[in-house]
């Protein structure tokens, strides 16, 4: 094909520092026509043994989460039980009190039935031994400006889980999952939830058979759901799940629902307490001087998760986008996201790698706007090795052919199992960096990152056709 002719012609024009080894060419190649292409790899000694495009800037998608996890594992506590970040819960005012429900970072809390650990459940409990009866039920953020969706994020991903608000008051990774059980033929379907979303059920069931094409829309602000589709009779239930807007709603919401399970009578509304940002929760308004601390008031109870690292490894190896937004948010005293990049900055600039070699406008990778070059992420990963927190940081990349979001690639290939590296996926972008080992048993470190990509096309096969090559050849 003429792509095919002309990637050869294309490679030799790009600012490349190493020689692209035919096999590479070649896997390359076969990527969809107007995919532009960044890729370094580094043998152990610091030589590159490919660099292709490697200043150049790219999308790079969730990749972008090694980023902030690196100043994650450079910057906070990851061993100890999270402390600082557990909700907690406390009676306010006198007479009939309101409860407060407070967040303060933390990604793991539960309101499930079979919750074990970390569990919204606990302080629903505390509530009851104190008081039978109480009026609001208040589900507080403060603890961060209230950024909910990073700039550059795409409208339509924020009704689902991928692009569900962020908030200092998190619960059940601010989703709401229902269940749509097939009818008669021709009949609606069933939809069973908690009652949080209104549902306008526009959905029919469908003959045996039949593809299920069910789908659920909802405009960002509403609660009123729109499922529209089919799912054929006599299916299994399907589980649907649907992005919060309002974390700290939700969960105060939910914390309701226990309090009347255990006995409480809820007299009042349920509100939220919300921060506005403003210019000081951004370092360069302060000259750099930390934020002023948000006062805490005495807890009736508090939940204390497990360490960080347990929730930084689920971050990296499924690519969770929630999760990294909190990270970002707590790495900075503000809880801002302007503060949460201040301290990403200096990573980087420890690591050698400065500015205009990234722009990050978010923490998880969702945004448009962040841009970084194959050569700097390369670096970081390098000057990664050399920290005491570097072996813990790669362990947490998921593993190809093994886990995570690597789980189903590089199976049957030299590299299953030889491979760590953290993927991205976004639209007209694809990327994965991290460590391989090569047919020598050398590590090679290396950076991959494909954009623009025509009409949803994927350029993952070719990039990983391409590092197969150059581990074969190394």
């Amino acid at each position: 094909m003429i792509w095919t002719a002309l990637l050869p012609l294309l490679l030799a024009g790009a600012p490349a520092d190493a020689p692209l080894p035919a096999a590479v060419t070649e896997a390359l190649a076969k990527a969809p026509q107007g995919t532009r292409i960044g890729l370094v790899v580094v043998d152990a000694d610091g030589r590159e043994i490919v660099a292709l495009r490697p200043d150049e800037r790219f999308v790079p998608a969730s990749n972008t989460k090694l980023f902030t996890t690196a100043a994650a594992f450079a910057t906070l506590d990851t061993v100890a039980p999270d402390e600082a970040g557990g909700a907690t819960v406390r009676l306010e005012g006198r007479g009939t009190p309101a409860v407060i429900l407070a967040g303060h970072g933390d990604a793991r809390l539960s309101s499930a039935p079979d919750c074990r650990v970390d569990c919204l459940s606990a302080l629903a409990g505390a509530v009851a031994k104190g008081t039978r009866v109480v009026g609001d039920v208040v589900g507080d953020d403060t603890a961060f400006p209230d950024e909910r969706w990073p700039q550059g994020m795409s409208w339509n991903n924020m009704a689902g889980v991928s692009g569900t608000a962020i908030s200092a008051l998190t619960l059940d990774d601010n989703v709401v999952t229902l269940t749509v059980t097939p009818g008669a033929p021709g009949a609606p379907p069933l939809v069973a939830g908690d009652g949080y979303f209104r549902i306008d059920n526009s959905a029919t069931t469908a003959s045996a058979g039949s593809r299920r094409t069910l789908s659920a829309e909802r405009e960002p602000g509403s609660d009123v759901l729109r499922l529209t589709g089919s799912i054929a009779t006599g299916s299994v239930p399907y589980t649907l799940a649907v992005g919060v807007d309002d974390p700290a709603h939700r969960a105060a919401w939910r914390l309701a629902q226990l309090l009347r399970a255990a006995g409480v009578k809820v007299t009042g509304r349920i509100t939220v307490r919300h921060r506005p940002l403003t210019p000081a929760d951004d370092p360069a308004n302060r000259g750099g001087a930390p934020a002023a601390a948000v006062p805490q008031l005495p807890a009736l109870a508090r939940l204390t998760p497990g360490p960080l690292g347990e929730d930084l490894r689920q971050t990296n190896k499924m690519s969770q986008n929630l999760h990294a937004e909190l990270l970002l948010r707590r790495l900075g005293a503000s809880g801002s996201v302007a503060d949460g990049h201040a301290v990403v900055d200096a990573l980087l600039a420890r690591a050698g790698v400065a500015k205009p070699a990234y722009d990050l406008a978010d923490g998880a990778g969702m945004s448009s706007y962040n841009r970084v070059t194959p050569r700097a992420t390369v670096a970081l990963l390098r000057w990664a090795e050399t920290q005491p927190w570097g072996t813990a940081w790669r362990a947490t990349f998921p593993l190809a052919a093994t886990d995570g979001t690597l789980a189903r690639r590089f199976t049957g290939t030299p590299l299953a199992g030889r491979l760590s590296a953290k993927t991205g996926t976004l639209n007209a972008a694809n990327a994965l960096a991290g460590y391989m080992t090569a047919a020598s048993g050398r590590t090679l470190t290396f950076a991959a990152y494909a954009n623009d990509m025509p009409g949803g096309a994927s350029a993952t096969a070719a990039i990983d056709a391409a590092l197969v090559a150059i581990a074969a050849a190394n």
